[in-house]
């Protein structure tokens, strides 16, 4: 298995750059796993392709204002920043570019939509790998009011909304990137959903670095993995048991979800509660022990949510899947168009 295996080439006019409207108007194409077989549906279908039973697992992340523009103090020259997780002392890891011209003991200073400084400053404290350094924020309110919603480097259109990049069940701050499988879901779908009898359930995973990273390494095996942090409660634990015990099946909304499941899966014998670091790289010969069902959107290639869902379809059945959506037009990443994986 190597890295260049998942690649495909997409027409750069197929990258949503902006979301539709309305969220559950997008389209969603249907893979079964087995037989390979495709069905192209609307994503307000999705009632139709679940049973009494079921549950879904959703991500309730919420994206942080994590964007900083910032000055030198010394020297005026622009910085910007991406603030990726906080640890237990208040210290941020953040993205910096670029990240040359930045020591640690750097004193910056935010920037409002003007230009104009603030008096909010960042200490930078420890460079910790290329382009990543842990930072100080001198008052974290400031994020509410200078920081802006981070959009990922392939849309290049600004958005004019910025809870159009949360979900509508986000409720737990703390990502630098959204779930955007679940981008997808409408209040009335939900209710919709609640209506046959399938209940929501949530996780927490707030996503960060690897997101940003695309895998390098010819292995993917060798790719670093980052930690994000994720809870999961005994009420989600319960209702996943009750679902495999009663014929039901675990439905993930989007890889985050996957992701937090199956590392919990792997710290005991029985699905637990969990709260902690997540560090899994999910590859294809992946044994997945809680999913059962996976609603993703279109991924990059070469990238470690395409792998895992590669692993949990397989590659031979995925590539075709993707060859056709380039064929039928859809729309890719993370405000375009969903697949349910069954």
């Amino acid at each position: 298995m190597r890295t260049s295996d998942f690649d495909y080439i997409l027409p750069e006019g197929q990258i949503a750059q902006c979301p539709i409207e309305p969220r559950d108007s997008s389209r969603l194409l249907m893979l079964d796993r087995n037989s390979g077989k495709i069905k192209h549906r609307l994503f307000r279908d999705l009632p139709q392709f679940l049973y009494p039973g079921d549950i879904l697992i959703m991500n309730d992340s919420r994206v942080i204002p994590a964007r900083l523009f910032t000055r030198k103090i010394a020297t005026g020259g622009n910085i910007e920043l991406l603030l990726l997780r906080r640890d237990a002392s208040g210290a941020w890891e953040a993205l910096i570019k670029p990240a040359r011209r930045v020591l640690s003991g750097s004193q910056l200073e935010v920037t409002d939509a003007s230009g104009a400084p603030t008096g909010i400053t960042v200490e930078i404290l420890k460079r910790l790998e290329e382009g990543i350094h842990t930072v100080r924020v001198s008052d974290e309110t400031a994020l509410s009011k200078y920081g802006q919603t981070p959009l990922p480097p392939y849309i290049h259109q600004p958005l004019t909304q910025p809870e159009r990049y949360q979900t509508v069940y986000a409720r737990e701050n703390g990502s630098a990137a959204a779930p955007t499988a679940g981008l997808h879901f409408t209040p009335r779908l939900l209710d919709e959903i609640a209506e046959k009898g399938i209940r929501c359930h949530y996780i927490t995973l707030h996503i960060g670095l690897d997101t940003f990273r695309p895998v390098k390494v010819e292995n993917p095996a060798e790719h670093p993995i980052h930690r994000e942090y994720a809870v999961l409660d005994q009420s989600t634990v319960d209702a996943i048991n009750n679902a495999k015990e009663n014929g039901g099946r675990v439905v993930c909304v989007g890889t985050s979800a996957v992701r937090t499941l199956e590392y919990a899966a792997r710290q005991s014998d029985n699905l637990k509660p969990f709260h902690g670091w997540v560090e899994l790289l999910i590859l294809p010969g992946f044994d997945f022990k809680v999913t059962d069902v996976l609603i993703t959107n279109f991924h990059l290639p070469r990238s470690t949510p395409l792998l895992l869902a590669s692993a949990f379809s397989g590659w031979d059945k995925l590539k075709p899947a993707y060859k056709e959506a380039i064929t039928e037009n859809y729309r890719f990443y993370s405000f375009g168009d969903a697949m349910l994986i069954l």
